[in-house]
């Protein structure tokens, strides 16, 4: 089973450079649906069996297009949303973006312990996060072995949990930058339960 993990279209806090965490959240841009299209239509050749995606509005308007292309349901899960940042919730000066780098940067480097101020820790990321991904391998993975699970989430999280649940992606790995405005990391399921980070937003693995 193949895994696409998708990070949203464009949406208006992304304009605004604003760290925005909170769902339902900020909805997409013109360019945003614009993207949102476009995606549907890269992955319109793609086996894809199921189509998921986080509680935020851009997330869900993200994956629509290609649940439709696929006339597939589109689901919305608990799990995948962003990272929760507390009372950096909407900043966008200099000052608290450093304070957010900070703590995921001791979290990159398997310092889980460490909170959000306000927000939530390394470890209650970690533990949601991997627990949506495995229900999903779990429902999946023996009925369609073959075929590919589209899941739109979120930058931040998707950059901290495929370095925590894939092997050959080391913590660190200057891989783990900014993924663009549904830019993708694709994983593939390994026999014994792991995974393996196979493209990561554009470079092969």
């Amino acid at each position: 089973m193949k895994l696409k993990l998708v990070r949203h279209a464009e949406s208006t806090a992304n304009v605004r450079k604003a760290i925005n965490t909170k769902v339902p959240g900020p909805p997409l841009t013109d360019l945003g649906k614009r993207q949102a299209e476009e995606l549907a239509e890269r992955l319109r050749d793609e086996p894809v069996e199921a189509v998921y995606c986080s509680l935020a509005t851009r997330a869900q308007q993200t994956a629509a297009p290609v649940a439709a292309l696929h006339e597939l349901d589109l689901q919305v899960i608990d799990g995948v949303h962003e990272i929760f940042v507390g009372e950096l919730e909407d900043v966008t000066d200099r000052e608290g973006i450093e304070a957010y780098a900070r703590i995921f940067y001791q979290w990159i480097q398997g310092e889980l312990q460490y909170a959000m101020p306000g927000g939530e820790s390394g470890f209650e990321v970690r533990d949601r996060f991997v627990t949506a991904i495995t229900q999903i391998r779990n429902k999946h993975e023996q009925e369609h072995p073959d075929g590919t699970v589209v899941v739109v989430s979120h930058g931040g999280i998707m950059r901290l949990g495929v370095e925590l649940l894939a092997e050959n992606v080391p913590q660190a790995s200057p891989l783990s930058g900014l993924i663009a405005n549904t830019g993708t990391i694709e994983l593939a399921t390994l026999d014994g339960g792991g995974w393996r980070c196979v493209a990561w937003d554009g470079f092969d693995l």
